[in-house]
Parts: structure tokens; C-alpha cells; sequence
């Protein structure tokens, strides 16, 4: 674990992952509204066995959700027992109001920017960079893809782009990942998609029919181990192909 930020307020701990052979680019890897927890530190393992330096930053400590607070808040909510899951809702919707301020929205994509900065001085990198996401990290992969030229590829899962920003600014390739019945984001999604399409970006989805959403975290109740394996091959073909 290391730090990188553009300023002193921006300064972020960073879970590092570096291929031991060949470096085919490097990306950053943003983790759910759980924050920086052992499964997205495993998914920054993975990339980087694929060939990537995998840049997986924690900016919701900033916001007061440390990874030991996202794991104790992640086994409240999805604990077997529904009573405990329906008393932990207003501890969740306090602990989590941070997250949602403007100011804060505004700082998480300045601190992700100086990650950037980091990445882009890795030996083997040469610019290739690209950013994956997931739920609170997909949204900002948007947000990131739009205020960092840099960013040559970026694939949201179960993520939306973030209102303070225009995907119009969007000139890289996205491709979003979406569980079928995960039906707040799948309700979204044609306004998306338009906005996408009027701001000429090259934007590709792709929905699995059954899953819900976080269906790629294995630590989590709604995995789904088959389009979990899907997803992971064709971002990575996808990242290939753009980085």
C-alpha cells in the first residue's frame, strides 16, 4: 500500500499490482461503495496477471468509510438475517451521506486525476491506461473517462455517469456492464445510451439476463460465477483491443 494525489488534500492509499512479465498498459481499478475491501485488491491481482499495472485507490476513507468500516457496513446489509439487514439501513444511509455530497464528487475525480499522474509514470505503461469500476466505481469510471484525456478505455460496471459531469467530454471507447435485473440502472439505461449516442461516443453495453447487481463480486450474495467469467473475458479483450 502506497499514496499518490496531486496535492496534499488529494493524497489517496493505493493498493499497487504490477505484472511480473510483459506490461500491456495500466489501469485503475475504483471499488465499490464498500471501499478499498480484500475482493477489489483480488480484481487488481487478476488484471495485473493479465499483463496490467493495476492502480486500485481508496477514496472513500476521505469520506469516512475506511475498509474496515465498508466490510463491517457489507456484512450488516447482506447478514442472512432480514432484521438485522432492515436495522442497519439507517446506519448505512448516515455512514454513506458523505459520499453523495457535490464537494465530495468533486474531490474523489481530483484524486483520481493525481492517481493518474502515478500510473502514467510506471516503467512499461507509456500511456496506455484505462479504468474499470464497479457500482459507485463504475459511476466514476464515467466521471473519470470525462475530465482525463488519459483515460483510453474505460469499462463501468453497474455504474451511471455522475451528474457533475458532461459525458459530451467522453472521447474514448466505454463499455458497460450491466446485471439484467438489476433494475434501478437497467430502468436508466436508455436515457444513457441516448446521451451517449448524442454526444457521439463510442459507447457498447452488454447485460446478463438473470444477474443482479455487484454480480461480479464473489464475496458477495449476488454473484453470479457465469457472467461473472463472461464479463472478465471480454473486458479484457476490450481493454486489449483499446489500450
Amino acid at each position: 500500500m502506497s499514496t499518490a494525489g496531486a496535492d496534499a488534500e488529494s493524497q489517496v492509499d493505493i493498493y499497487r499490482a504490477v505484472p511480473s512479465g510483459e506490461i500491456k498498459g495500466g489501469l485503475i481499478v475504483i471499488h465499490e461503495i464498500w471501499g478499498l475491501v480484500d475482493h477489489i485488491e483480488s480484481v487488481a491481482d487478476r488484471f495485473a496477471a493479465a499483463g496490467y499495472v493495476a492502480y486500485a485507490p481508496d477514496i472513500l476513507s476521505h469520506a469516512g468509510i475506511t475498509p474496515r468500516a465498508g466490510r463491517e457496513l457489507l456484512e450488516l446489509m447482506q447478514h442472512p438475517d432480514e432484521k438485522v439487514r432492515v436495522a442497519a439501513q439507517p446506519t448505512f444511509r448516515e455512514r454513506m451521506a458523505p459520499a453523495h455530497d457535490p464537494q465530495y464528487g468533486g474531490w474523489a475525480l481530483h484524486a483520481l486525476t493525481g492517481v493518474v499522474d502515478d500510473l502514467a509514470g510506471q516503467p512499461g505503461v507509456d500511456g496506455r491506461m484505462g479504468v474499470v469500476g464497479f457500482c459507485f466505481g463504475g459511476t466514476y469510471s464515467f466521471g473519470l473517462a470525462a475530465t482525463d484525456p488519459r483515460i483510453r478505455a474505460a469499462v463501468p460496471f453497474y455504474g451511471a455517469p455522475p451528474d457533475q459531469v458532461s459525458v459530451s467530454t467522453i472521447r474514448r471507447p466505454v463499455l458497460a456492464i450491466y446485471g439484467g435485473d438489476d433494475e434501478r440502472l437497467i430502468s436508466g439505461l436508455p436515457e444513457v445510451t441516448r446521451r451517449m449516442h448524442v454526444a457521439g461516443v463510442d459507447f457498447t453495453t452488454r447485460i446478463y439476463p438473470g444477474a443482479g447487481h455487484a454480480f461480479f463480486n464473489d464475496s458477495g450474495s449476488n454473484y453470479d460465477a457465469e457472467a461473472a467469467a463472461d464479463a472478465w473475458a471480454i473486458t479484457v479483450e476490450f481493454l486489449a483491443r483499446n489500450l
